[in-house]
């Protein structure tokens, strides 16, 4: 179903383009844009969402969260009404799962879902049984807490596609206090984009189930936001189980995740904008937006 989206504050982005992106750089954006739709269409069979959005700003919020997966892991590529996951049909877990959160959306009053399911559509997707008695939760990537602007984003966030197992620990401490600082930072800043996943290319050594769902050792997430000026990157690492020292301890730059996954994050930017954004780690900075 093509998704239903209010108005992207991505437009002020736009409006901005002309001391960051020139136009050239829009239209860049666009056409690798329009050529990575036809080239996942044509392997998948899927739509990509449509918005209400400008199409410019449809464009580049979709090119920014565009991501160069590392080519030593597998991968299909699967568009969600809210969000994008790279999933990994061989450890049964996303590489990845990115999504553009808007101030307005965080206001949402859509109530929690709270059934899991496997998407029937996917190879490789876990069983709800495979986590039964394990020990672990089911960890949202794309949190369900950020689609309460619609029942159809909501309810996409409990396929396995978009779960990991996660130590209770972690997927009611760190990581959902960090849910909760992404959604505080969207409202102030109008918009953010999210990407965050396991670490995959640390050695596994414990599964579940009868699928063999990979259980990672740590989890990433890099957040961007597009509108601020100037633009700002973070991002942060946390292993599996109690994080010491809160979000804080776990802030780090996304050029170090990115060394650390073996992922291409942000390369839709100008060269130079995405070396200065992805070489900041100032959580300082973060934690004073209100």
């Amino acid at each position: 179903m093509a998704r239903r989206r209010r108005k992207s504050p991505l437009r002020k982005f736009r409006r901005r383009l002309s001391g960051v992106l020139t136009i050239i750089a829009v239209a860049a954006l666009a056409l690798q844009f329009i050529s990575r739709a036809r080239e996942v269409n044509a392997d998948n069979d899927t739509t990509f969402r449509q918005s209400n959005a400008s199409p410019a700003d449809t464009v580049i919020a979709q090119a920014l969260m565009m991501v160069r997966t590392n080519p030593a892991l597998a991968e299909n590529h699967l568009d969600y009404n809210a969000f994008t996951v790279s999933f990994n049909p061989e450890l049964h877990v996303p590489n990845w799962v990115a999504w553009e959160l808007t101030a307005d959306e965080t206001y949402g009053t859509t109530p929690r879902y709270n059934k899991f399911s496997a998407d029937p559509a996917v190879d490789g997707s876990a069983e709800t049984w495979d986590y039964s008695y394990s020990g672990y939760d089911r960890g949202h990537m794309a949190p369900a807490g950020d689609m309460k602007w619609s029942d159809e984003a909501m309810k996409s966030t409990f396929y396995l596609t978009n779960i990991c197992p996660q130590a209770k620990s972690l997927n009611t401490g760190a990581w959902k206090r960090l849910e909760e600082k992404c959604r505080q930072w969207a409202r102030a800043d109008s918009s953010l984009i999210i990407i965050c996943g396991p670490v995959l290319t640390d050695t596994i050594k414990e599964y579940l189930g009868d699928t063999r769902v990979a259980v990672p050792k740590r989890f990433f997430k890099v957040i961007l936001s597009p509108n601020a000026v100037p633009m700002r990157g973070i991002a942060f690492v946390m292993p599996n189980g109690t994080v010491t020292g809160g979000i804080q301890k776990a802030a780090t730059s996304i050029a170090e995740v990115e060394k650390i996954t073996g992922h291409d994050f942000f390369s839709a930017l100008p060269d130079s904008i995405e070396a200065e954004v992805e070489s900041q780690n100032d959580f300082h900075l973060w934690s004073t937006i209100k």
